[in-house]
């Protein structure tokens, strides 16, 4: 992830950037093409898939940085010469970075596709989940009536301070996601009857038990629901098995669900 902040401080500082490309990728590689990060000579954000490959990237864009070097772009062949097994070939691009403005409005504009995942409910687990959920690439909003629980809101979440629930799944575009877990069993089942009944989201998670999960499922029978549209709700969310109910477990194993199920969509 983009380290917004950082950047900041770069453009206080006034300090030179490039931005380090995956320019094309072919066979098996740590990142795909257009991956990239950020490197100044003291600092860098983002990642093009680690190991020796963005080593070796690193430390040419910092020649480059010095003057020590051109700008050639370096082709790397992920073999046992270059201490890599994945077997493909990647082509790195080291280009400069004039505007930090403009960066950052191309990182935000990007960001702008990635699919949003509307969180209901402010509490414990919310706020673990938000915080793990934030690493990922989603488009978070974090929606409840209580201004007050909120807490510490990651940089890139929006909070929603309202309880107009029916607008918020109303303006979620097909392929989005909703997660909830709200306080009020009542509202929860409200909520996720909206979200199922639309059709067209690639993941509507529940908190909760299978014997919560049994009981909102005959009525949502008795409302209408099919048992295909039933069938697509994820509840309990983030099941592997544990009975650890700690808040940072439960948001960890939901990240992961997350990932699996709605950012791998997006590819």
């Amino acid at each position: 992830m983009i380290d917004f902040d950082l950047i900041r401080s770069w453009q206080r500082q006034a300090v030179a950037v490039l931005r380090v490309v995956v320019a094309d990728a072919k066979g098996s590689t740590p990142r795909e093409s257009g991956a990239f990060m950020l490197v100044t000579e003291t600092a860098q954000t983002g990642t093009i898939g680690g190991g020796q490959l963005e080593w070796d990237s690193l430390a040419r864009a910092r020649q480059i940085l010095r003057g020590e070097a051109g700008r050639e772009e370096s082709r790397f062949v992920l073999g046992p010469q270059a201490n890599q097994c994945c077997g493909g070939v990647v082509v790195i691009r080291y280009e400069p970075v004039f505007d930090l403005d403009a960066e950052l409005r191309a990182i935000r504009a990007h960001r702008l596709s990635w699919p949003v995942l509307a969180v209901f409910g402010a509490g414990h687990v919310g706020r673990a989940l938000i915080q793990a959920a934030s690493l990922l690439p989603l488009s978070l909003r974090w929606i409840d009536p209580r201004a007050d629980e909120f807490g510490t809101v990651p940089e890139g979440v929006r909070v929603c301070v309202t309880d107009d629930w029916e607008r918020e799944i109303a303006s979620l575009k097909p392929g989005d996601g909703a997660l909830v877990m709200t306080p009020s069993h009542t509202l929860d089942a409200l909520i996720v009857a909206a979200a199922l009944e639309r059709g067209d989201l690639a993941y509507v998670g529940l908190i909760g038990s299978r014997s919560k999960r049994r009981r909102f499922e005959a009525g949502f029978r008795d409302i209408g629901l099919s048992q295909a549209q039933i069938d697509t709700l994820v509840c309990p969310i983030g099941a592997q098995g544990l009975r650890d109910k700690r808040p940072q477990i439960i948001a960890a194993f939901v990240a992961a669900e997350l990932a699996a199920r709605l950012v791998s969509r997006s590819d």
